[in-house]
């Protein structure tokens, strides 16, 4: 229902990420240019005084109508209608895990569940759009940000702010590496070392882990439990240059769908187009970590 092989393969060719549903092999994105964003002092603490830019935010959905009413205000004024408001995400119900002796992570192209919630996720980490934290800050919404190391490692300091207003550093490796073309031993080393790069940077290491391009195998698994991640996400619809591609032929977001977006040069295009899509299907941004035991 929520996918087909069609559908997949259009949708690796235009989101040059891969297809969730069929464990593709396609290689790394090509980066764009360095970000001209200032360079952040990467040992700064995971708690930056005052790092949020508008006051009174916390986690994502606990603006004050005061902090998420400056916010907007913040805004460039041709964007401030195209942020919708929601509703608050309701009360998660966790899914079931495997058990430990199994020895993989658990699999989620989606979540399952029937609340009215989608999730919005966003890979890499190239381009560091000065606008990012406005955004989070007016739209007031969870997000995961699978981040990989080499594409944030010249300013790792401006996704610091980010995790005031919203964001949870999850796990995307260092290089991009496509994972099935890589041993377990491979796999450990793009995993674990990202998961513990991310940790130095930001004081908290990641659990969840996004593969290179959707592309996954038994050893993905395997290498992700034993790097300490307890689940493994692709995705069910993605987007690119303010477009939404969708995974299924209703052309609709259902509960529980994962969106996938990257830090590109579209970036404000590509983030307003999932809070509209979100919104006109009738569904709030949910926390992708709050379902996960």
């Amino acid at each position: 229902m929520f996918r087909t092989a069609a559908a997949g393969t259009l949708l690796a060719v235009l989101a040059g990420c891969g297809s969730s549903g069929a464990h593709p092999a396609g290689g790394p994105e090509t980066p764009p240019p360095p970000s001209t964003a200032p360079a952040a002092d990467p040992s700064a603490p995971a708690s930056a005084p005052g790092a949020s830019g508008v006051p009174g935010f916390g986690i994502a959905g606990s603006g004050t109508p005061e902090s998420v009413t400056a916010a907007l205000a913040a805004l460039p004024e041709n964007l401030r209608k195209r942020v919708p408001q929601f509703p608050p995400a309701p009360l998660p119900v966790k899914v079931s895990l495997p058990p430990a002796t199994d020895g993989k992570a658990a699999f989620f192209s989606r979540i399952p569940t029937t609340e009215k919630i989608a999730f919005i996720t966003i890979d890499d980490g190239w381009e560091k759009n000065p606008l990012a934290l406005q955004l989070f800050q007016a739209a007031n919404v969870p997000q995961s940000l699978f981040l990989e190391v080499n594409a944030i490692k010249d300013n790792p300091g401006f996704f610091l702010p980010l995790q005031t207003a919203g964001a949870t550093i999850e796990n995307h490796t260092i290089t991009h590496a496509t994972m099935t073309r890589l041993s377990l031993e491979g796999q450990k080393r793009e995993i674990c070392g990202g998961a513990d790069k991310l940790a130095a940077y930001y004081g908290t290491r990641p659990t969840l882990f996004r593969p290179p391009g959707g592309s996954w195998n038994n050893n993905t698994l395997r290498a992700a439990h034993a790097c300490g991640m307890k689940a493994v996400f692709t995705w069910t619809q993605t987007t690119d240059h303010g477009k939404l591609f969708y995974q299924n032929e209703e052309k609709v977001i259902y509960p529980g769908d994962i969106i996938l977006m990257h830090f590109r040069p579209r970036f404000v295009d590509d983030y307003l187009a999932v809070l509209k899509a979100i919104h006109k299907n009738g569904l709030t941004p949910a926390r992708l970590e709050d379902y996960i035991p």
